[in-house]
């Protein structure tokens, strides 16, 4: 008898490891190694995270990544992708290592995927243009319309609020077009009256369109930041002692300055003006824009947009002195770091540019024509203006013509539709400032023409 129960001990033992093993065959192994050949990184274009600008790629998240990359001794590979469902699948499948975005913690989130790299919690506000009709209180929506992306976060929390306050407010959504960030400026025109946002993302804006009001909270403080897989233990080691060494703390302070307080800092010295001329540095003007046959009046015209004449002018973006050019161009154009901030060495480097420039868009025909471009390209970088002129031709626009044609398609390269065209190699750009810039310049120089 004992011989049996002994047996039958046995039996169980070895039903109790098979079942076990057949309980964990579907679960994925932990990984603690890193990545060995590459840094494998998955980010999304915005504002902040990741862009293409003056012919450099930019971004809070991107610096960031690229700082971990030289941390762990490895070369960088940025995918992009078009929502946070493909940044989260990519990380699922292994195919990347990190997504290197901020993105908002969720329970769907967290249960296949682990928030490192934490960023200061955020919370949704209602955008709205401020003055004497603003929203004060959340029940003042009822009978408001508010345009937010279909089944986004923000379509979530609308609804939810409409529940609340017991219905009334009017829902619209945004055409696929559009991103979050494109319905805040869409408020910031005049063009639809609500919509909402991050905190972060709306303060952004604010800088540009004053008027802007994000004071009305209408959620709770939220956790984002960075992901990485559940099963990359020893990548999430060390980008925990990445993100406490002192000179990442440094490097996190001065990027959160640079992105999220995009505005030319300056001193306030007056630029005096001498009776008679165009700006202080005329003869600089008329001596080296002869090396490109351009009047002088028009050079300045792009100094004055660029900077006020102001030499000692650092942008958000770090571009220098009365050109504003960017570190790495100027250097390009033989400026030494010793004068980025005297005025006719940067002058001087600045119509370098422009002659580069020339060189690159002797496609264009029409010399006058040619100039908007040139100056679009001297705003945002000769690769957007070369995007847009490939979705100019595929639309049967004139791609010789700048106005209503060129100008057209670099606008329409901010919404998702046209940027994630094959065509288009360097993802979307704020066009409208850069088509704004050509109009002011040529309105200048018009008005400098005159005198």
């Amino acid at each position: 008898m004992k011989l049996i129960f002994k047996y039958l001990e046995l039996i169980l033992i070895i039903f109790f490891i098979f079942s076990c093993k057949n309980n964990n065959k579907n679960e994925k192994p932990t990984v603690h190694t890193l990545p060995k050949d590459t840094l494998r990184v998955v980010t999304m274009y915005s504002p902040t995270s990741y862009f293409f600008f003056q012919d450099e790629f930019m971004g809070f998240d991107y610096e960031l990544a690229q700082n971990l990359a030289q941390y762990m001794e490895l070369p960088l590979k940025v995918t992009v992708a078009d929502n946070e469902q493909e940044m989260a699948a990519l990380l699922d499948s292994g195919k990347v290592d990190i997504a290197a975005y901020n993105v908002v913690q969720t329970k769907e989130l967290k249960r296949s995927l682990t928030f490192v790299f934490p960023q200061p919690d955020s919370y949704l506000v209602l955008v709205q243009r401020g003055g004497s009709n603003s929203l004060a209180i959340i029940s003042e929506l009822n009978t408001k319309t508010v345009m937010v992306k279909h089944n986004s976060i923000f379509d979530v929390r609308l609804k939810s609020l409409n529940q609340e306050i017991g219905g009334g407010i009017d829902i619209v959504y945004a055409p696929d077009s559009l991103t979050s960030e494109d319905l805040i400026e869409l408020v910031a025109l005049d063009s639809i009256d609500f919509t909402l946002a991050y905190y972060n993302t709306a303060l952004l804006f604010k800088p540009v369109y004053r008027q802007l009001d994000f004071s009305l909270h209408v959620g709770f403080y939220q956790r984002n930041g960075w992901m990485v897989s559940t099963q990359s233990v020893d990548l999430q080691n060390i980008i925990n002692k990445w993100e406490n060494n002192k000179s990442t703390q440094q490097l996190i302070s001065r990027l959160r300055r640079k992105y999220w307080r995009q505005s030319i800092q300056h001193s306030g010295n007056q630029i005096r003006i001498p009776h008679g001329n165009i700006s202080p540095y005329d003869n600089y003007f008329k001596k080296y824009a002869q090396n490109i046959d351009w009047d002088w009046r028009l050079v300045a015209a792009v100094a004055f947009a660029e900077s006020n004449f102001r030499p000692e002018l650092t942008s958000w973006a770090g571009a220098v002195g009365i050109m504003q050019l960017m570190p790495v161009t100027a250097k390009n154009m033989g400026l030494a770091d010793s004068a980025f901030y005297q005025p006719e060495p940067n002058i001087k480097a600045g119509i370098k540019y422009l002659q580069q420039l020339e060189q690159n868009f002797k496609i264009i025909e029409d010399p006058t024509e040619r100039k908007k471009f040139i100056i679009a390209a001297y705003n945002v970088g000769p690769a957007h203006i070369f995007d847009a002129i490939a979705l100019t031709k595929k639309y049967g626009r004139n791609p010789q013509i700048w106005d209503d044609n060129v100008e057209f398609f670099l606008i329409k390269k901010n919404e998702p539709y046209y940027y994630s065209d094959p065509i288009v190699k360097y993802g979307p750009v704020r066009g409208a400032s850069a088509a704004a810039f050509v109009k002011k310049i040529m309105n200048t120089f018009d008005m400098y023409s005159k005198k």
